[in-house]
């Protein structure tokens, strides 16, 4: 299950993004999160691009205390797609 907290930071560090393309957090289990634009969503898709991290791993992007590129070199955040979306993501969750 999905940390209210969590919700909430990825909401408001996506608010003001511009995010035009599907953007999909596997989080583990059955955990997925999905944001399309401005919305944010539980249901599994498609997806331009897909994030896989433990929540943990996000909820400390989100707050600050993991570098999302760093996350990345030391094997914690996987990418699959698109490149360029994840790295418009990681400046805007930054």
């Amino acid at each position: 299950m999905i940390e209210d907290a969590v919700l909430g930071e990825l909401k408001a560090k996506i608010k003001g993004a511009s995010l035009p393309r599907r953007v999909k957090f596997d989080l583990g289990g059955n955990d997925i999160l999905i944001i399309d634009g401005a919305t944010i969503s539980q249901e599994d898709g498609p997806a331009d691009v897909t994030l896989t991290l433990s929540q943990a791993d996000l909820s400390s992007i989100l707050s600050g205390d993991l570098n999302p590129q760093m996350a990345f070199m030391t094997g914690r955040l996987k990418v699959a797609g698109d490149m360029s979306l994840a790295m418009q993501l990681a400046s805007a969750l930054g």
